[in-house]
């Protein structure tokens, strides 16, 4: 049995993934923003699941924005618990449009949920983790963290940031035996796709004429496939962590793609090699590899 944080778990990937991994024996920290108030409805859900199929569940309260939240919600786990084995960062948001009309403001808030929140739960936590005996980190990603897609460029930005982020992280942590991997969802029928905001800068977006609608045309085109029956489900990502921490410790995977790769496979194999060799030769840290 471990003891795991997941983020973001009012809906989709971490909501999912935090069933599966109470279902399997596991105890779950299934955080959330404003739990008592827009999510209340679906940590009522969560609780009551728990208590009806006896999982061993505790919803919690945490904004990956906020420090004081963060830090709040780690002396609460220090206080009931003592320890943490598992964070997965889930929490995450997609802002999809004009790229040069997102005003800064909205791009820092796009980076300040992606990669700064996932920055303050690992500072946080990774110190009770570090004393786990099977410490681990799971980064939710996405192929756009490898693939850049026009109009995703914010959102882009924001998780080829965390890929780096987590990459480093896992070459630093493998001495002190804490295992990091990132998984990297394709497109998956969850609210992510319409969770980020319209764009603020007018001026901007006025110079692009009738491409102003390719970005609404797109969600539209992915939201129509979701509807068919080939459509990807979203407990894959849930089984896919399951499957990383079920994993024996020290062989778990840097990365692994769930669902439509648009060639994200190719691309991670290819590089690979090239990676391993600049740490073992170019850097001498083969030790880290």
């Amino acid at each position: 049995m471990k003891k795991v944080l997941i983020t973001g778990a009012s809906s989709g990937f971490g909501y999912l993934t935090t069933l599966t991994l109470a279902r399997k024996g596991h105890k779950v920290w299934a955080t959330m923003r404003d739990s008592n108030g827009k999510n209340s409805k679906k940590r009522k859900e969560l609780e009551a699941l728990a208590k009806e199929e006896n999982l061993d569940i505790t919803v919690a309260e945490l904004d990956v924005t906020s420090d004081i939240s963060v830090k709040e919600l780690t002396s609460r786990i220090i206080q009931e618990d003592g320890s943490l084995d598992v964070l997965i960062n889930n929490a995450g948001v997609m802002y999809v449009g004009i790229t040069e009309a997102y005003s800064l403001e909205q791009v820092q808030e796009q980076f300040d949920t992606n990669f700064f929140g996932v920055v303050r739960t690992t500072k946080s936590f990774l110190p009770l983790i570090k004393k786990s005996e099977d410490g681990a980190i799971v980064n939710i990603s996405s192929l756009a963290g490898r693939l850049v897609f026009p109009y995703f460029g914010v959102y882009c930005a924001s998780k080829f940031a965390l890929e780096a982020y987590t990459e480093s992280l896992r070459y630093e942590l493998k001495p002190l035996k804490v295992d990091v991997s990132i998984v990297e969802p394709g497109p998956f029928p969850t609210n992510l796709l319409n969770s980020g905001p319209k764009e603020d800068d007018n001026i901007a977006l006025e110079t692009y004429g009738e491409m102003i609608e390719v970005p609404s045309a797109m969600l539209q085109n992915f939201g129509e496939f979701f509807k068919n029956d080939n459509a990807p489900n979203p407990q894959e990502i849930a089984d896919s962590v399951l499957d990383i921490l079920e994993t024996n410790k020290g062989d778990r995977p840097i990365r692994k793609v769930i669902g439509i790769d648009y060639g994200t496979n190719e691309l991670n194999d290819s590089k690979a090699p090239i990676q391993a060799n600049h740490i073992k030769n170019n850097l001498q840290m083969e030790h880290l590899i």
